[in-house]
């Protein structure tokens, strides 16, 4: 169960790292520096996380996933404006 918990956490850390770089790649002109810079600034900090807890390489495809949606979803967040 301590290794469930282990998982879901990186996976998690891995959506939550990837939303707020997607909402910003969603924002910066496609194949741009800032739009490469977005969709790997979150893989270090997700690499180091899997290495540090000892979380086997054959979890990588589901962190792979969890980010790939937390860039998908960043990237249609929308805030409305308040002043129109």
């Amino acid at each position: 169960m301590e290794k469930f918990a282990l998982i879901t956490g990186l996976f998690n850390l891995a959506f939550l790292l990837n939303l707020p770089a997607g909402y910003m790649r969603g924002r910066a002109r496609k194949f741009s520096p800032r739009w490469f810079l977005f969709i790997h600034l979150p893989i270090p900090f997700i690499i180091a996380a899997r290495i540090i807890s000892h979380v086997d390489i054959r979890y990588i495809p589901l962190f792979i996933f969890s980010s790939v949606l937390g860039q998908l979803l960043g990237s249609r967040i929308t805030f409305s404006d308040p002043e129109r």
